[in-house]
């Protein structure tokens, strides 16, 4: 395993998926309610990172931006993806413009 925080959170995340201990862990409460339960999350978090951002709040910010990474990866291992998955995809894209990368997408 990675050293890099984000390798050990999901790391953590994938244990309490497997443990399924819904009464002790908030991450497997997540977890039992599918990708569609998680998605709603990371998407709540994500608009109270936006608005931490506008309010010019850094230390906020810096708050909602950790929970919104927690329920990405939630989202993640919710949906079957890994950090090795997203990892790949960003190697792909280091060679390209964003610009370029962004026309590539289908519409």
């Amino acid at each position: 395993m990675s050293d890099h925080p984000i390798d050990r959170l999901f790391a953590t995340i994938a244990a309490r998926k497997a443990t399924g201990d819904t009464a002790g862990s908030y991450t497997a409460q997540l977890l039992s309610g599918g990708v569609s339960k998680c998605a709603k999350k990371f998407g709540e978090e994500a608009v109270e990172a936006a608005l931490a951002a506008v309010s010019g709040d850094k230390q906020h910010l810096a708050a909602e931006s950790g929970d919104v990474l927690y329920h990405l990866l939630v989202l993640w291992a919710a949906a079957g993806v890994t950090p090795e998955d997203i990892y790949a995809e960003l190697k792909k894209r280091e060679t390209q413009s964003g610009l370029a990368e962004k026309a590539s997408r289908p519409k």
